[in-house]
């Protein structure tokens, strides 16, 4: 199980990284190539998914990927689109930080009884889009304006409703492409104020990075920028 396996980790101070592997983004890098790279770092899981899908394939994309990895495959999708069977899981993301009902149940609805015929361990997920200094995609599809970076309180208000709804993870997220990384005074004090495990992503780019995003308090901090452009990077 999956999340008992990353529940397990943080009640033990085990620190998690992972790699989120868009289907839409062209590298110009194979994905074996970019597998491979993660299979050789301390890369402890894999993310799949993003804010749109052009690749209709996700199934077999999803299967791929499974069979070059031994790391757990986790879904991180972007609409009831992106559902497969052959991964470990998904986290069934409620994007709690807008107001647009599409993204809060509405596509939720639409998956659901896919994802009761599947063997697929479902993990629901409280996300939180925090502003980044630019306009990202997940913010102009899904309609919904991020969290302002210099308000805690009401990022920590938003976790802890999300918490209180039965979230089993927060995942905070810049954004694919952002400027900016989420502040660590913010990290800091949703991870004062909640139980659950705090996922952390976009605009990380360095060791330093996820160092900082460590430190202030994240379980799990999620590189996907860097995997594109400089998969090697990875082995540092």
């Amino acid at each position: 199980m999956i999340y008992e396996f990353i529940k397990q980790a943080v009640e033990n101070k085990k620190k998690l990284v992972a790699a989120l592997i868009d289907p839409d983004t062209d590298t110009g890098i194979p994905l074996e190539e970019r597998v491979e790279c993660i299979n050789n770092s301390m890369v402890d899981l894999i993310f799949v998914g993003g804010s749109t899908l052009y690749n209709r394939d996700f199934d077999d994309f999803v299967k791929k990927i499974k069979g070059l990895t031994e790391n757990p495959v986790i879904i991180f999708p972007g609409s009831s689109l992106q559902i497969s069977k052959h991964a470990d899981a998904i986290l069934f993301l409620s994007l709690i930080s807008g107001r647009n009902p599409q993204y809060l149940i509405g596509e939720h609805v639409r998956a659901a009884p896919r994802l009761r015929k599947m063997d697929i361990e479902v993990i629901p997920t409280g996300y939180m889009l925090i502003e980044s200094g630019s306009t990202t995609t997940v913010e102009f599809i899904s309609n919904t304006r991020p969290i302002p970076r210099n308000k805690n309180e009401i990022a920590l208000a938003h976790a802890l409703a999300g918490e209180f709804l039965g979230m089993k993870f927060i995942y905070m997220d810049a954004g694919s492409g952002a400027d900016n990384s989420i502040p660590a005074e913010m990290i800091r004090a949703v991870k004062s104020g909640i139980t659950v495990p705090l996922i952390i992503g976009g605009g990380i780019r360095s060791k330093e990075d996820i160092e900082e995003k460590f430190s202030a308090g994240a379980d799990i901090v999620v590189i996907g920028s860097l995997l594109e452009k400089e998969p090697e990077a990875l082995k540092k």
